[in-house]
């Protein structure tokens, strides 16, 4: 089933292990003591050219009467929310900016343009889904409570209405992460009445996004309000779905790792750190497709570093890949679609009872374990390319 053994999955011994977690540390410091005012003029030019984009997209929308200028306008108003939503919004609710002291781009006061609150999200996410990541039972974004991405979760009935779920998420994604976020937040709350305040917190947030964008705004546009109406509904689809895309190519294709919760017994930064790196998939991009994906398509990057600046993790992936080259493991990444067809993939095999699977728990594309190397492994636990053995790349290889 899931990793329990992380060191032996990895075939990296302690050593091994803490010499890689320093290097990682070293990586993290470069970035740190470098990022000025180029990173600060980064992220004011991207508010500024959002913000730019919102208003001319919404001015097409409004000032034309052809469809080709609805078309133009949703599109651009689509893409204006999705970099809000994740250059913008997800990277500052991070803290990535916090260091600029701005209180305009800081993680304590950006309430970004999508249903969640952004208080909400900051806890299961950057706590329960960043802290514990991939570990069962205690990061919820393993299938975010809807799906089944891992035969460590048993099967039930249910699970054959997936492959429908599944296109009901992506076309409602920021629904779906509100509610995500309220769950967690009462979860947290210690009694009945932080509870009722998050609910209102949520509701009150919904109430003025459905104000914003299906009241106010089409009442601007007098007799052709419904022109805008249509536009904004399109273009909050649009971006959910994109964000949907994005984040499921980022954390459940193939090589996106699951872990037993005994991992977390006693684990040190650099055990934090190889988990990151097993439990994270990139997907290939330029700099335009990085940039409308928040910079996410370097997850590893993201997850191994989620407080650094977003614009840096493009230099940084290249030290992270050097890294994985040197200590022999694996850097999952590969093209977009091919990212998203592994991960659909799953999620419909998923949606079949166990017993119609052909692999077993320990060795699917999906779920893996350590179980998987006994037949293969020529040395007891550990044994990196430092120690002079092959790792895990080279033991992936010989499995396949």
């Amino acid at each position: 089933m899931a990793i329990s053994r992380i060191a032996a999955y990895a075939h990296l011994d302690t050593s091994d292990i803490e010499a890689l977690g320093s290097e990682l540390d070293a990586i993290r410091r470069t970035v740190i003591e470098q990022r000025g005012e180029r990173d600060a003029a980064y992220i004011r030019r991207t508010i500024a050219f959002q913000r730019a984009l919102d208003v001319a997209s919404r001015l097409m929308i409004g000032l034309t009467s052809t469809r080709p200028g609805w078309v133009l306008g949703t599109v651009g108003l689509a893409v204006a929310k999705s970099i809000e939503n994740m250059e913008i919004g997800h990277n500052v609710g991070h803290g990535q900016w916090d260091w600029m002291n701005d209180p305009e781009i800081h993680s304590s006061t950006w309430e970004w343009d999508m249903a969640g609150v952004s208080e909400q999200w900051r806890y299961s996410h950057n706590y329960r889904h960043h802290v514990f990541t991939n570990v069962l039972g205690m990061d919820e974004d393993i299938g975010f409570g809807v799906m089944r991405v891992t035969r460590d979760e048993s099967w039930r009935p249910e699970h054959l209405l997936q492959p429908v779920r599944n296109l009901l998420l992506a076309a409602t994604f920021e629904w779906g992460i509100a509610l995500h976020g309220l769950y967690s937040a009462r979860e947290r709350a210690g009694n009945p009445v932080e509870k009722a305040k998050h609910t209102r917190a949520l509701v009150r947030k919904i109430t003025r996004q459905l104000g914003k964008d299906y009241l106010l705004f089409p009442a601007f546009n007098g007799r052709r309000w419904r022109r805008t109406l249509s536009a904004d509904a399109s273009a909050n689809v649009l971006r959910n779905i994109w964000a949907y895309l994005v984040i499921f190519c980022g954390h459940f294709p193939d090589g996106a790792e699951k872990f037993a919760p005994n991992v977390l017994d006693n684990e040190t930064k650099s055990e934090w750190y190889l988990r990151q790196m097993l439990g994270s998939a990139n997907f290939d991009a330029g700099p335009v497709l990085a940039f409308l994906s928040g910079n996410l398509c370097y997850q590893i990057e993201h997850h191994l570093f989620p407080d650094l600046p977003s614009n840096r993790y493009a230099e940084i992936a290249h030290r992270v890949r050097d890294l994985c080259d040197r200590y022999d493991l694996p850097y999952t990444t590969g093209p977009l679609l091919r990212q998203y067809l592994l991960t659909l993939r799953t999620i419909h095999k998923l949606a079949l009872p166990d017993s119609l699977l052909l692999a077993t728990s320990d060795d699917a594309p999906e779920t893996a374990s350590e179980r998987k190397f006994d037949v293969l492994r020529p040395f007891p636990g550990g044994g990196g390319t430092r120690s002079g053995h092959s790792g895990l790349r080279t033991a992936l290889r010989r499995a396949s």
